[in-house]
């Protein structure tokens, strides 16, 4: 969905406005991916703005750029100030998708990158509604197996949220779309099940919840621990285990997570109908759970919100 332009991005510790946050055509994440970011949301309250584990977002920003050898000259306190900050500043009362990304800038083109590199630091925040759909909360969305597979372990470090890594994602999501599917799910290098284009999975069966392990080349989602807690304290047994593709087809449900696509249920793969073909009674309890705690019906037990003002 295009984006909805806002007042002011925090772009190297100075606002500025939405248009003016411009880079060099010559700059070295535009020719190589060399970026880390995160995606983060802010939800309306009768609290205010509440922004949903802000911490361990900027920790997992900064954890990519160590992955990526480069040195963020800003303090994650500075980094959390900002987001907070582009919140308020362009007035996101009904809430926000927070976006900050730390890349190397316009200097040397080699390949041979430096720690001692000036790495650019922008946070931007804007409205963005339901990632996979207006109605994909409630009804679910339709999924196939994509034809990609994700990386195989040690060729490009997963656990970092960096921008090359989603060129991936984006021909897994292009495919899907082309073929008539909301989304797509990859399967590792060794064809076990990883995650979506840019989600987390999950899958019931027997009243357990599984999801594949970080070996199976997945992002270590904020929001999939959330829901692994979430299940926790709803004393339902999680497990983290390889999954078959064949699993996904007689599961009782499946649901993706992430910060775009909050808890998604999914209804249908390759066009095989997940149950009755709907939001499952496992899936709407921990969504109830997640989405509780920004209207009030849920305690904020794990101290996950923090205040934009």
């Amino acid at each position: 969905m295009p984006l909805k332009p806002t007042k002011k991005i925090w772009f190297n510790n100075e606002l500025v406005s939405w248009e003016s946050a411009k880079i060099h055509v010559l700059s070295y994440a535009l020719h190589y991916g060399s970026a880390v970011f995160e995606g983060i949301r802010a939800y309306s309250t009768d609290n205010g703005s509440q922004i949903f584990r802000l911490n361990e977002h900027v920790r997992r920003l900064y954890n990519s750029a160590k992955i990526y050898r480069m040195n963020i000259s800003y303090t994650e306190n500075e980094v959390i100030e900002a987001c907070r900050k582009v919140v308020s500043v362009n007035e996101l009362h009904s809430g926000a998708y927070i976006r900050p990304i730390a890349f190397r800038g316009y200097n040397d083109l080699g390949l041979h990158a430096s720690m001692d590199d000036d790495i650019e630091v922008a946070v931007a925040a804007w409205e963005w509604g339901t990632y996979l759909g207006a109605d994909a909360l409630k009804n679910g969305v339709d999924v196939c197996i994509s034809s990609w597979n994700r990386n195989a372990p040690n060729t490009i470090p997963v656990m970092a949220k960096a921008s090359g890594n989603y060129l991936s994602g984006t021909l897994v999501a292009i495919e899907a779309k082309e073929n008539g599917y909301d989304e797509g799910i990859c399967l590792d290098s060794d064809g076990f099940v990883s995650e979506g284009a840019g989600e987390n999975i999950f899958m019931v069966r027997n009243e357990k919840l599984i999801t594949p392990p970080l070996s199976s080349s997945i992002l270590d989602g904020i929001t999939r621990d959330s829901v692994m807690k979430i299940a926790d304290d709803l004393n339902i047994e999680c497990i983290e285990r390889r999954i078959t593709r064949e699993e996904l087809y007689l599961a009782d449900e499946l649901f993706f997570t992430g910060t775009a696509a909050e808890i998604t249920p999914i209804r249908s793969v390759d066009r095989i109908q997940i149950r009755e073909g709907k939001r499952g009674p496992i899936t709407e309890s921990i969504q109830s759970v997640f989405f509780g705690l920004f209207n009030g019906e849920s305690d904020d037990k794990w101290n996950w919100l923090t205040s934009v003002e």
